[in-house]
């Protein structure tokens, strides 16, 4: 049990869009989450355009939920709240990130930045890109909360001089993911935005196959792919997917890819929430490898990983039906064990208690 109600206050890039970014379904998790473990959460995001023309969840149903205009506005009409919080998180991203975190580190009792991007943020770092972390910043910052675990967390405390750097990997609603009775129309498909990095591992890991194997069916879902990007005439592609129809989505595929950006392949430890999602799906999860997924999914028991295209159409063409759909079922009794935002929830107030001094 928690050991008394917390008032926290997040800071964090968006909350009421999920639109072209990994940010709002975290955070939507997380805030309903503590306010069903008691915690009193404000989340405080700022009116950007592009969030503001595609809010697909305006006024979230859970915590408190403000939105401000600038960083004026954000001093003089939340300070009392920042103040008064036991604990206030600033998240990457954050519009004036550097700004923000100085202010707040001026004026809150305990403070925490919860990176999202670890391994970006880090690279932007060390290029003196200071867009929303600075290195004077962390050690401000009592708690470091990172998507990345690992040797990650030792070069956060030992390199940039953080007084507490624990993992809080992304997670998912188990309430919105689950197997759905109905009919199989893709071998595999692949739910991701278009990055540079990202894109040649596709090119090897699906569109590849797909060239290989007319009669194979496949699926792409995501914007911002270039109009250059010449698609099989068997990959089926969807502009844009809501969040509320990923679970569909998932469903839909005998076999889901996993491709990981490769500032994350490089530092391991980074889970994506796609994950996550399809695995409490109960579909099977064909991934590129990198340094810790085992432990979080214990390789060719519950994910499958493939280095080149022809690894792929043998998982394809030739797995056997009954050993697909046992491995699924393990990955997703896993996920349900270990990577729910209950579960983040439960770990981040035992974060703040530890931070602040106090026990569970």
């Amino acid at each position: 049990m928690k050991s008394r109600e917390l008032q926290i206050v997040i800071l964090g890039l968006s909350i009421t869009s999920a639109w072209g970014n990994g940010h709002a379904t975290t955070y939507r998790g997380l805030v309903r989450e503590l306010a069903r473990r008691g915690h009193n959460v404000l989340f405080l995001e700022r009116d950007l355009p592009w969030y503001a023309s595609n809010r697909d969840m305006p006024q979230p149903p859970f915590g408190c939920t403000r939105i401000y205009s600038s960083l004026e506005e954000l001093k003089e009409v939340y300070q009392d709240e920042i103040k008064k919080a036991d604990m206030v998180i600033v998240g990457s991203y954050v519009p004036e990130g550097v700004e923000v975190g100085k202010w707040v580190n001026l004026v809150a009792r305990n403070t925490a930045f919860y990176d999202i991007d670890t391994p970006v943020t880090l690279s932007k770092l060390e290029r003196k890109d200071y867009e929303y972390l600075s290195p004077e910043l962390i050690p401000r910052y009592r708690l470091y909360l990172s998507f990345t675990g690992g040797p990650t967390l030792m070069r956060l405390e030992k390199d940039f001089g953080s007084p507490m750097a624990r993992a809080l990997y992304c997670s998912v609603d188990p309430e919105k993911y689950y197997p759905e009775n109905g009919s199989i129309k893709y071998d595999l498909g692949y739910l991701g935005t278009y990055s540079n990095d990202r894109q040649p591992v596709l090119e090897h890991l699906l569109l590849q196959p797909a060239r290989l194997w007319e009669e194979g069916r496949f699926i792409v879902a995501g914007p911002q792919y270039p109009e250059s990007i010449r698609w099989p005439g068997n990959v089926e592609r969807v502009y844009h997917l809501n969040p509320s129809e990923h679970r569909k989505f998932y469903n839909s595929q005998r076999f889901t890819l996993n491709v990981t950006r490769a500032d994350m392949t490089k530092a391991g430890y980074s889970p994506s929430v796609r994950l996550f999602e399809a695995a409490a799906c109960s579909t099977p999860i064909i991934s590129d490898y990198w340094e810790g997924l085992n432990t979080i999914f214990t390789l060719n028991e519950e994910i499958l990983i493939s280095h080149s295209p022809e690894e792929t159409l043998k998982y394809l063409r030739a797995f056997p039906e009954e050993t697909r759909i046992k491995m699924a079922e393990k990955a997703r009794e896993r996920v349900l064990h270990s990577h729910t935002a209950a579960q983040r929830a439960e770990e981040l107030e035992g974060y703040i208690l530890e931070a602040l001094g106090s026990k569970l």
